[in-house]
């Protein structure tokens, strides 16, 4: 049992977009460096995303759906959810949403301007 227990935390920790930066896939990997510091954004807070949406980021990456599905897909999943999610559950995922598509955007330039715009989108 203790070993099982083990594996599920280190599961957890093992940040699961590594892979494709480590790939080396130009387009795959820039997507996954924005994922990455999109959820990494939310531990700030101690906010977790949910296993849903690190599987629908990873179909992303994968080029199997858009920035666009991804962001209709976790909008559905919580209005259709009759589960119990854990408390800021739904921020984490909706805001990392909102951080990987800007992130995503070529024209992206991290400087004051920009800050104060990204500011305004998330919140």
């Amino acid at each position: 049992m203790k070993d099982k227990t083990t594996k599920q935390i280190t599961d957890i920790q093992k940040d699961p977009f590594e892979e494709y930066i480590k790939l080396g896939e130009p387009d795959k990997a820039d997507k996954a460096y924005a994922w990455q510091t999109a959820v990494g954004l939310q531990d700030v807070d101690k906010l977790r995303p949910s296993e849903y949406l690190l599987n629908t980021a990873k179909e992303n990456i994968d080029g199997k759906i858009s920035m666009d599905e991804v962001r209709k897909r976790i909008d559905s999943y919580y209005e259709e959810s009759t589960h119990h999610v854990p408390e800021g559950t739904e921020e984490a995922d909706k805001v990392s949403v909102h951080i990987a598509e800007i992130l995503s955007d070529r024209a992206f330039v991290f400087s004051p301007t920009q800050y104060i715009s990204i500011h305004r989108r998330l919140f």
